[in-house]
C-alpha cells in the first residue's frame, strides 16, 4: 500500500517585516525547527516540465522521499522513508532506491532508464501552529545564496482554508503575492546560477 495525500495549502511570499509581525502574534514562546530539502530532477528538468518534484526532506534525523504531482485538489504525495544510507546514496548519485516513489514516477512519469540528478538543498527554519480552519506555517528558507519567508496555510476543506488564509492576509494588511512553491523557486534560482 502507497502511502499517499492530498495537500490543499494557501501560500504567500512575506518581506522580513511581515514575517516578524506574524511571527511575534503566532509565535513568541516557540523555536524553530529546521529541516533540509534534497532535490532532484533529470538533466533536462522533466519532472519540474510535468509540475512534478522530487525530494528527500531530513528532518529529526530521518529522511523521507517524497514524489509530489499535481492533482484536481491540490498536490497528490507519495512519500517513502529511507535509511541514512539509502538517502546517502541518492545524494551521492547512485539512484533513488526502489520503493513506492520510484514504482510511481515510472508509472506516471516514465523515468526509468534516465538519471536523476541531485541539484542541490534548501533549509527551511518552520514555525507551525493549529487553528480551527487548518495549520498556519510560518518559513524562512535558505537557498542558493538567498533567504526568503513565506506564510503557509494548510487545510482540509478548500474553501474553509482559502477564506481563513485570505483573512489572515487582511488582518497583518499583507499584499497577495503569486506565490511559487519552494522548490520552483529553488529551480528558479538554480538555472540563473
Amino acid at each position: 500500500m502507497m502511502n499517499q495525500e492530498i495537500e490543499i495549502e494557501y501560500k504567500n511570499l512575506l518581506d522580513e517585516n511581515e514575517y516578524s509581525r506574524l511571527k511575534d502574534t503566532f509565535f513568541t514562546r516557540d523555536t524553530p525547527f529546521s529541516q533540509t530539502n534534497h532535490y532532484f530532477d533529470t538533466e533536462d528538468f522533466l519532472l519540474k516540465e510535468h509540475g512534478s518534484m522530487l525530494r528527500i526532506r531530513e528532518k529529526n534525523s530521518g529522511y523521507v522521499l517524497t514524489l509530489k504531482q499535481p492533482h484536481e485538489k491540490g498536490l497528490l504525495e507519495t512519500h517513502q522513508n529511507l535509511s541514512e544510507n539509502e538517502a546517502d546514496a541518492a545524494f551521492n548519485g547512485s539512484g533513488i532506491p526502489e520503493g513506492d516513489v520510484l514504482h510511481h514516477l515510472n508509472k506516471s512519469l516514465n523515468v526509468e532508464g534516465r538519471f536523476l540528478t541531485y541539484l542541490g538543498s534548501l533549509t527551511t527554519k518552520r514555525l507551525e501552529t493549529e487553528m480551527d480552519e487548518g495549520l498556519l506555517v510560518l518559513d524562512e528558507s535558505t537557498y542558493l545564496g538567498v533567504t526568503d519567508y513565506e506564510l503557509e496555510f494548510e487545510s482540509s476543506d478548500e474553501d474553509r482554508g482559502r477564506k481563513a488564509f485570505q483573512q489572515l492576509l487582511r488582518e497583518f494588511s499583507i499584499k497577495e503575492r503569486h506565490t511559487m512553491s519552494k522548490s520552483h523557486r529553488f529551480f528558479n534560482r538554480s538555472r540563473n546560477n
